[in-house]
């Protein structure tokens, strides 16, 4: 099978790349970088450390931003144009390019990378950052391994994709571990791993292939754990059955700003696929299949945490969502002459409803939570 791609030699590619890219490409060689936003040729930006910087460089002219768009396209198989505004490409490195260009943008080119970083991540620099505990790294590797499904919510730039990484490199390593992304982004820490990858259709509308279909597909393929980096739409019921039908602790991502965002997002997601459920049996079908929600913020200096960790308790009477915290960010203010806040994640006192199970798989509870 074959794909659609320009003719262009891959080594001649990148060089054609790299000088398009050299008015940026001090940003994009700083580690500390990990996003280039270039608001037209004359307007760039940068973020560091979770805060945005205007930066004093700027392409020459329109038309150099244009040849680096035009280029990502061609080697990728895609088009940009006006009646194709959208780009979503990817560079050598891994790096994530999302462009918008006119009409859909009324201030000329937009264009997004989002850096991507070669180390592996290891979980005690989530705790060095204050972005975790050990305590909840803990919980979560026994949740984990006792096989239950989770959900890491948040909202852009939060941190979500690096958190995925962390809790995957939980899994046994004697797994199959199948992911599944539109853009590629994760590096699970383990030997048997597949990576799929959405596709959209090229010029001639042929060859798409969407989250769904590799949803479907993947159930054919003896996952042990299922990875979706990101949930957007219908493909939300496929991933909400085969959770509930036998491939527990499996994680995926989805934007929300709370716990019970996230169920009632993942509900409105499902309500999108073709699959028509009333609602008291779509809850009670997600309420089955998600167990823990984690809640991943960018707080205001900057700094990404986890915030939360909640169990989905089940239905109230109501039909309600019923969410359980676990764990929940306490905070205390600010540090004198700084924006930096000062808190911590800190135990509710509440144990999980499968308290049980974990404690006769050898896993200790948190000193603080009650049976």
């Amino acid at each position: 099978m074959t794909q659609e791609k320009s003719a262009i030699p891959e080594h001649i590619f990148q060089f054609t790349l790299s000088s398009f890219l050299a008015p940026v490409r001090s940003l994009l060689d700083d580690p500390s970088v990990s996003e280039v936003l270039i608001n037209g040729h004359d307007n760039i930006y940068f973020e560091r450390r979770g805060q945005l910087h205007k930066s004093e460089l700027r392409f020459a002219c329109a038309e150099d931003l244009e040849g680096l768009c035009q280029n990502l396209a061609q080697f990728m198989g895609k088009h940009i144009s006006p009646e194709s505004p959208l780009l979503e490409a990817r560079l050598p490195d891994g790096s994530r390019v999302a462009v918008v260009a006119p009409p859909a943008s009324r201030g000329g080119i937009m264009v997004s990378i989002r850096r991507f970083s070669r180390e592996r991540l290891r979980p005690e620099q989530l705790v060095g950052w204050g972005s975790a505990t050990q305590e909840v790294l803990d919980f979560l590797r026994a949740c984990l391994a006792c096989k239950r499904n989770m959900v890491v919510a948040g909202g852009t730039g939060s941190g979500k994709t690096t958190l995925l990484n962390i809790l995957s490199s939980f899994f046994p390593d004697d797994e199959r571990i199948i992911v599944m992304e539109d853009v590629s982004e994760m590096q699970v820490q383990k030997e048997h791993v597949v990576y799929l990858e959405t596709r959209p259709p090229d010029r001639r509308g042929r060859g798409q292939v969407t989250m769904r279909d590799l949803l479907r597909a993947v159930l054919r393929m003896r996952p042990d754990r299922i990875i979706v980096g990101e949930l957007r739409g219908g493909e939300a019921m496929e991933l909400i059955q085969a959770l509930s039908t036998g491939h527990g602790g499996s994680l995926t991502t989805l934007h929300a700003n709370y716990a019970v965002d996230a169920m009632h997002r993942l509900e409105t997601m499902c309500m999108m696929s073709d699959i028509n459920l009333p609602v008291a049996p779509l809850r009670a079908q997600i309420i089955s299949a998600v167990d823990i929600v984690v809640q991943q913020n960018r707080l205001r200096d900057g700094s990404r945490r986890i915030v939360g960790v909640y169990e989905a308790e089940g239905l109230g009477s109501q039909g309600e969502y019923v969410m359980r915290p676990l764990f929940e960010f306490q905070y205390r203010g600010e540090e004198p002459g700084s924006q930096r806040i000062i808190g911590e994640l800190t135990s509710t006192g509440k144990a999980p409803t499968f308290a049980a199970d974990m404690a006769a798989r050898g896993f200790k509870l948190p000193t603080a939570c009650r049976l």
